[in-house]
């Protein structure tokens, strides 16, 4: 007699939490780009001023460590292979951007088990990090607070119509792109916004003066969109 095999959940990703008080009613998984880490964006919440929002968690989740095609084969933190300098959609390495995904759904549900339902629960990613939470949270089966995403893509545009959510059809989604992105340039993301809306999303699209990283206008363009969607629900 043979013992039955048993499957063990994967590991939740290891992050950087910060809280802005004691007790936090809402969450915000922000993710960041390839080959930084959780502590990436974590200096982020000392700049934002949350005193008229309740108590917020912000978890800076680590990606993964894998081999980047487009680097020549190096093993670096990764959201997902990146094959081609082209990031066009239909370029992804859609196994990784799948896993990743699940990775996020694990840790919105470690929130949910902390108290912070999903109607509390913003979303967001800079460059790889801002592609991943676009791809999980308009398929994420309950409702979010709001999907922020910097400088990014949609990825796999063939296959949102059959696995898009209904419960995220109305998400508030913040999109903003540096006209001058040499690494994911500024069109990729426009285009994307572009799609996203002619398919009836709710896209607020931002663009700046600037390169592939987040300035300072934008900041304060990000604080603003947070204190709406989250003051609302919250």
């Amino acid at each position: 007699m043979t013992a039955a095999a048993t499957h063990t959940a994967d590991p939740l990703l290891p992050a950087v939490e910060r809280q802005t008080g004691e007790t936090p009613k809402c969450a915000v998984i922000w993710l960041h780009g390839l080959g930084a880490d959780g502590h990436d964006f974590e200096p982020i919440v000392d700049e934002f001023d949350f005193d008229q929002l309740p108590a917020l968690r912000f978890v800076f989740p680590h990606a993964p460590m894998r081999a980047v095609t487009i680097n020549g084969g190096m093993v670096m933190r990764a959201w997902y292979d990146i094959v081609s300098p082209d990031f066009s959609p239909g370029r992804e390495e859609a196994e990784g951007v799948r896993e990743s995904a699940r990775q996020v759904e694990a840790l919105i549900a470690r929130e949910n088990e902390r108290g912070i339902p999903d109607t509390r629960i913003v979303l967001a990613g800079f460059s790889q990090g801002g592609v991943i939470a676009l791809h999980t949270g308009l398929r994420h089966p309950q409702r979010l607070a709001g999907i922020l995403a910097l400088s990014c893509y949609l990825p796999m545009a063939d296959t949102l119509a059959a696995e898009a959510s209904a419960g995220n059809r109305n998400v508030p989604i913040f999109m903003a792109h540096g006209q001058h992105d040499a690494v994911i340039p500024y069109d990729f993301g426009k285009r994307s916004a572009k799609l996203l809306k002619a398919a009836n999303y709710v896209v607020e699209w931002h663009n700046y003066p600037a390169e592939h990283t987040v300035c300072l206008e934008e900041l304060q363009d990000i604080e603003a969109w947070l204190h709406k969607v989250l003051a609302s629900a919250c």
